[in-house]
């Protein structure tokens, strides 16, 4: 063996083979040495101290930021390296909201791990002292600051793969914390409750909001009927909280507990997938004959509709208009099915197993309900469904299976696949093939949209016609993308968007794993779709029967109203605004300069400098209120600015000095403004 790829760990030598650092070699080795901060998803950050080592000459050091040096000695379990490990546990627990019984995280806490698995019986330094306020004001995250051990997982998830920034440290030395930005809550910032934060977090300073007291409450209700309907990535997924392998296909058991549970009846959202196949294809090959604008973007993900009216305004006439599964099902049982049975909507409770968090602000959408009675009365994630087969002490493994109920839990593969990443725009192929061709798709797999990789992309010939389509899933993905299509890189007719990496299959109401987990949960869905009799959506009987009975045809004004929405602009940043150089005072221009997340993004924040540099440089402060605000509704280029009431936008810094001489030094000189 070649001593120039050598490197001795606990007097072993192991060969380097490229590894880029000493952590994942020594993992290599068999010795599996703790982290909190380390994810082979997310960029080195060295935080929390717990990967140490001892290399011979270079004393202690954090293995995960050091690359591997040919000839080296690691000592990973040293006398040292076991004090240090020890008493960062020992600090960490000190600042830690003690409260493991109760904890959301309890079982499955990466600090209670560690404490248990090096022996922690007694940490020697007091408590915190000072308890933070608990934040559950949004719809899908709960943030508990006495939890967190800034271990900077969540920063970099929300930075780096979903490419929004909403969590950051701030202050410094012991005041260090992880907020949104100036502390706000998490509903007043531009989260779009993707969660993925909470799926990384190794504590229980972020997880997901539990409702299940609610669906509790709707199953001891007598005068309710309740209904549960199932998303495709659930199936694949829940196995793993009872000890079943990754990827196992226990829809049967989904089902039978959730009868067990006390659900009247249990349909399949997947149904809903295939209806949203016809009125999605239909929408699309409208846009394609009458040259509409395009791409088409797919709406099924509530995190990027909402990243949407955050952040790219301009595109929301690109979204179809089409309700995801989850909205077109609960439209479909309180407008349609609930008749049927000589219900009124609101006797019948409709509960949502997603593997979601963002679907529960999806659900409560103003969109979505009529008369103040929701489509979707509450969504459960696929954890929380785990945690009330567990209170009610069901052995999940040892069911036996069920069938979906009828006429709601017919299904094709179609519907089955928008559970991964690709699975949408498969299915739309899938239809929009044979209706632009006029033949029958014999083979229905398009391989080219499946996988993990960041962006997927094909083309499709149909009768001359090449349809190109896009899928891109990580919302930091997104935005690159979106950047290439407004630059002229990339073009496309149809695009599918998810914002968990993987798809559904990776949301974060998932059973936390890593990616080669939610690798095998992608094949077992396209393994569910191999299997099914009906592959295509179209095929679906139900569904053809719905619209004969109900919604007439795909893109019907029928179905447009019961199936269909629309998404506006949406506030960035709530809350007061922040004067700068003067208080507000009459006979003064008044200068807005907004800062929320879509125009700082795009460089507010240094235009809102330049006016302050640009105002003094011209003399200039003493005739303006210059403030900074969070939103303006309605602006549909960044970076914003109100000039007394005017907006103007797309105002970069270069733009400023022009501004001010126009708008304000004007004034000046005809004398409507005095100099001081």
């Amino acid at each position: 063996m070649n001593d120039d790829n050598l490197i001795y760990i606990d007097n072993q030598p192991v060969a380097i083979n490229g590894e880029k650092n000493l952590l994942q070699l020594i993992r290599n080795t068999g010795v599996d040495l703790p982290t909190f901060c380390y994810h082979s998803e997310l960029s080195v950050y060295g935080a929390c101290r717990m990967c140490v080592v001892e290399i011979e000459g270079q004393g202690i050091v954090a293995s995960c930021s050091i690359p591997p040096q040919p000839g080296s000695r690691v000592l990973t379990n040293s006398p040292r390296v076991q004090r240090v490990r020890r008493t960062v546990l020992e600090l960490l627990l000190a600042n830690h909201e003690r409260d493991c019984t109760t904890c959301e995280k309890n079982g499955h806490c990466k600090l209670q791990e560690l404490a248990n698995r090096f022996g922690i019986r007694k940490v020697r330094f007091g408590e915190r002292d000072v308890k933070l306020p608990i934040d559950d004001s949004g719809s899908s995250i709960v943030r508990d600051p006495n939890k967190c051990i800034l271990c900077g997982d969540c920063v970099r998830m929300c930075s780096e793969v979903q490419g929004i920034g909403i969590l950051d440290f701030s202050n410094r030395g012991s005041q260090v914390r992880v907020t949104p930005a100036f502390n706000k809550k998490i509903a007043e910032v531009d989260c779009v409750g993707c969660g993925q934060c909470t799926a990384v977090c190794p504590t229980g300073a972020l997880v997901v909001k539990k409702e299940t007291d609610k669906a509790w409450a709707a199953l001891h209700n007598p005068n309710l009927l309740v209904v549960a309907q199932v998303a495709p990535a659930v199936r694949v997924a829940l196995g793993e909280e009872f000890g079943l392998p990754a990827g196992q296909i226990v829809t049967g058991k989904v089902v039978a507990a959730l009868k067990r549970l006390g659900f009247d009846k249990v349909f399949d959202t997947c149904l809903a997938a295939d209806l949203t196949i016809l009125e999605e294809t239909q929408e699309f090959i409208e846009r394609l004959e009458r040259k509409g604008r395009l791409p088409l973007f797919t709406s099924c993900c509530p995190a990027w509709v909402k990243y949407a009216e955050y952040n790219e305004p301009g595109l929301l006439d690109q979204l179809s208009s089409c309700r995801s599964p989850q909205q077109m099902f609960g439209s479909l049982v309180k407008k349609y099915w609930a008749k049927s049975l000589s219900k009124k909507p609101e006797e019948i409770f409709v509960v949502s197993i997603m593997p979601c968090t963002a679907k529960k602000f999806e659900a409560a959408r103003p969109e979505f309900s009529e008369n103040k009675a929701r489509d979707v009365d509450l969504v459960l994630t696929t954890q929380e469904l785990a945690q009330m087969i567990r209170e009610f002490g069901l052995d999940f493994a040892d069911l036996d299976a069920e069938s979906f109920d009828m006429p709601l839990g017919f299904t094709t593969g179609a519907g089955v696949i928008f559970g991964a990443s690709g699975g949408v725009v498969e299915a739309v192929l899938r239809n929009a093939y044979e209706i632009l061709s006029g033949e029958t798709l014999e083979q229905v797999n398009f391989e080219a949209v499946r996988g993990f990789k960041d962006l997927k992309e094909t083309s499709v010939a149909v009768k001359g016609r090449e349809v190109k389509v896009g899928v891109v899933h990580g919302l930091g993905n997104v935005k690159r993308l979106l950047q290439d299509i407004k630059a002229g890189k990339a073009e496309y007719d149809l695009i599918e968007v998810m914002a968990c990496p993987g798809g559904c299959i990776g949301g974060a109401g998932q059973p936390i794993a890593g990616t080669e987990t939610k690798q095998v949960r992608g094949r077992a869905i396209y393994k569910a779709d191999k299997l099914s009799q009906l592959r295509k959506s179209q095929d679906n009987p139900i569904v053809a029967q719905l619209y004969r009975n109900w919604l007439e045809k795909p893109g019907s004004e029928q179905a447009h109203r019961n199936l269909h929405t629309k998404y506006r602009t949406r506030a960035k940043i709530s809350g007061e605004e922040i004067e700068l150089l003067t208080g507000r005072e009459e006979n003064k221009v008044d200068i807005e300069v907004c800062v929320g997340a879509c125009c700082y993004q795009k460089g507010s924040y240094d235009t809102l400098r330049e006016f302050m540099k640009q105002a003094e440089q011209l003399n200039l402060s003493e005739q303006v209120n210059l403030h900074a605000t969070f939103c303006m509704e309605g602006c549909q280029h960044s970076p914003s600015v109100k000039i007394d009431g005017e907006m103007l936008e797309e105002i970069s810094p270069d733009k400023v000095e022009s501004l001010l001489k126009t708008k304000v030094l004007s004034r000046v000189r005809r004398g409507k403004l005095r100099v001081v």
